[in-house]
């Protein structure tokens, strides 16, 4: 395999705190976001926010899915029935107004919360099997 097609010539992989929270959202509402790692490869790379497309298997990128680069104790992206469960436990009415702000809020609260829970590596597929990239954080810490 040539060097810098070789993902195995990667040893660490800066992401932004921003991009990994964007990306796992995406994912939970449905659409296919990873973080990218594009070919030429070096020792230390930039993943970036990408939506997958159709074909984008037949490249050389690495794809990093966005649960993989947080820690086992983030917090769950909040589901809509939680959300009107949580209503349903306030002097609120349960109207579509209270619950779309209620999600909102919810959702804001939770992107604040995960942005704190991003690994310090990963193990990446390749066709050596599993190689494993020190993760570089960058952006704010977590909101308060």
């Amino acid at each position: 395999m040539e060097r810098e097609s070789d993902p195995t010539v990667v040893r660490s992989v800066a992401v932004h705190r921003e991009d990994v929270v964007a990306a796992v959202q995406a994912r939970e509402e449905g659409r296919p976001a990873v973080l990218r790692v594009t070919p030429p490869f070096s020792g230390r790379m930039r993943a970036r926010l990408h939506v997958e497309q159709d074909g984008d298997g037949s490249t050389d990128a690495l794809h990093l899915h966005p649960a993989d680069l947080l820690a086992e104790d983030a917090p769950a992206f909040p589901t809509a029935a939680g959300t009107a469960d949580r209503l349903r436990t306030t002097d609120r009415p349960d109207t579509p107004e209270n619950r779309r702000e209620l999600h909102l809020r919810r959702v804001a609260e939770w992107r604040g919360a995960v942005a704190g829970h991003v690994v310090d590596s990963v193990t990446v597929p390749t066709p050596d099997g599993g190689h494993e990239l020190a993760v570089s954080v960058l952006g704010d810490g977590p909101r308060e």
